[in-house]
């Protein structure tokens, strides 16, 4: 759903930016580039497995669509089409 959507992409966002200012502050601190990415990485996975699955808490609002119409004749068969085409042009 839409709510769903939006819960989830909030969660992104702020997952990743929330890492990246981790571990720029620890890689700053400790002075180490590998640290920095290793925890910004990880970041990235655990905010991915926080939004990927489709979990119940992101369909709490489904969407109530339209029933169909009901409509006769919508489609021509294939051998109706061709009987069609195969009649000369008045």
């Amino acid at each position: 759903d839409f709510e769903g959507q939006k819960l989830a992409e909030f969660i992104s966002q702020a997952g990743i930016i929330l890492f990246a200012i981790i571990g720029f502050v620890v890689g700053f601190l400790l002075q180490d580039i590998l640290l920095t990415f290793q925890i910004f990485a990880g970041g990235i996975i655990i905010t991915a497995i926080l939004v990927l699955p489709s979990y119940p808490i992101y369909n709490q609002h489904p969407v109530q669509w339209l029933p169909p119409i009901q409509i006769e004749n919508k489609h021509e068969t294939l051998e109706q089409k061709e009987s069609h085409s195969n009649e000369p042009m008045k």
